[in-house]
């Protein structure tokens, strides 16, 4: 990746905040087709560890509206996210879908929009086929990976996240919960429901305590 590639995922302002769009499918090691918009690891992972290096950057603001992807990928991220010495702080905007729930959680602090929604579900084999825990052992190992992480990084226990994850009254071609803005902070998901005016203040005054 070269320095154009970087600089795309966002740059520095001024007062040393650093926005960074996570968008589209979390793209992993198979590349997806061109006309899909994704959010590629191998660009966001090397730019997290600039962003810790860079002296300029005081915090960073992570704008999501992801339908999830790559497991593997999204858990990379979000234990890079997870583990920055700065303060952070995720918005999100739209959508926060399956491996992109642990995105949104692995900040110090979390917004989001009440239109948005988070979904959580059991782990698929692919965008059609449900993941029964009870029939692939893989999946249950992947599975627990995923909500140890979110019960590590949010107020939800594993037992209420595997509620969710296994509800069969919401959606009709699957397992799992939709929680929409105020819902998803109600659960213990989400910090604050609240925008951008929101996110920067906050991020204000976390940097103000982190100097």
């Amino acid at each position: 990746m070269d320095r154009e590639d970087i600089k795309e995922l966002g740059e520095v302002d001024e007062n040393g905040i650093y926005m960074l769009n996570i968008i589209g499918e979390i793209e992993g090691h198979e590349n997806l087709p061109q006309s899909s918009k994704t959010t590629k690891y191998e660009h966001v992972i090397p730019r997290l560890a600039q962003i810790e290096e860079d002296k300029k950057v005081k915090g960073v603001l992570f704008i999501i509206n992801s339908q999830g992807g790559d497991v593997a990928a999204g858990l990379a991220i979000a234990e890079m996210i997870s583990s920055l010495s700065k303060p952070t702080i995720s918005l999100v905007i739209g959508d926060s879908h399956s491996i992109s729930v642990p995105l949104a959680v692995a900040s110090d602090y979390s917004f989001i929009v009440p239109s948005a929604t988070m979904i959580i579900h059991p782990v698929r084999l692919n965008g059609t086929v449900i993941g029964a825990r009870q029939t692939y052992d893989y999946f249950k190992i992947i599975e627990d990976r995923i909500l140890t992480f979110i019960e590590a990084h949010s107020k939800v226990s594993k037992e209420r996240l595997s509620q969710l994850m296994t509800n069969t009254q919401m959606l009709a071609k699957d397992l799992g919960t939709i929680l929409v803005g105020s819902q998803a902070v109600d659960e213990g998901l989400i910090c604050e429901l609240g925008g951008i005016d929101k996110a920067i203040r906050k991020m204000h005054e976390m940097i103000e305590k982190s100097l």
